[in-house]
């Protein structure tokens, strides 16, 4: 009997790639959520990274924990059925150099929302804006980045437009303008079930906080905050 227990946090874009996988796979799992600012002991001990997410593997009577988002993708294509990768080796292989992308494009909205300056937030969407046109350039006629079949890029995308669900209620900030492509999959992704699933009910309301939170270039731009800048 093997048993898989998603240890998450309410906020984080990595823990929402497994659950989207998880679910697409229609695999059961628990998920289990932990306070990254309060660490509890447990966790700091089977956490090597201190970071989420991790999947723990009960598998005939020995436990086992996987970390880093990536490597739960594989264990999961590897040990679970309805695969979320194309069969074909090149295929697969860009899939995963997306994928990759994928966290590179993270990395640039975490340098986006915590820009301190007006300037340097400029600059950082001006990054993200160039990102997305590569990305535009690799898609076809949708709704998925390989057209009719759902993938672990796809998987990977979802948590990423949340944060521009987010960023829309703030401002224009132009990253994703005239790129109708991107339109259809961002929108494709948002009605999916298991990516809308990934997160609870109450997630925009806490990134929105989290932003806020940021005494950043972003946060000031949400209505009834002021921060000095610096």
């Amino acid at each position: 009997m093997n048993t898989l227990t998603l240890v998450s946090h309410h906020l984080c874009p990595y823990v929402q790639r497994a659950a989207i996988a998880l679910v697409e796979k229609e695999v059961p799992f628990e998920r289990i959520s932990v306070d990254l600012s309060d660490k509890p002991d447990w966790f700091r001990a089977l956490s090597p990274l201190g970071k989420v997410p991790l999947l723990k593997v009960a598998l005939d009577g020995q436990d086992a924990v996987i970390f880093e988002s990536a490597v739960i993708l594989e264990y999961l294509e590897e040990t679970q059925a309805q695969s979320l990768h194309p069969a074909d080796p090149l295929q697969r292989a860009r899939h995963r150099s997306w994928i990759e992308f994928g966290s590179q494009v993270l990395n640039g909205i975490a340098r986006f929302y915590n820009a301190r300056t007006d300037e340097a937030l400029d600059d950082e969407a001006r990054a993200l804006a160039r990102m997305f046109v590569r990305l535009e350039a690799e898609l076809g006629e949708g709704p998925w980045f390989a057209g009719q079949d759902f993938s672990l890029v796809d998987a990977v995308y979802g948590p990423i437009f949340r944060y521009f669900d987010a960023f829309d209620q703030i401002a224009d900030f132009g990253i994703l303008t005239d790129k109708p492509k991107t339109a259809v999959w961002r929108k494709a992704l948002a009605e999916r079930a298991s990516v809308r699933d990934a997160v609870a009910p109450d997630y925009p309301e806490r990134l929105l906080k989290f932003l806020r939170d940021r005494r950043s270039a972003v946060s000031r731009r949400i209505p009834g905050v002021s921060h000095p800048a610096g």
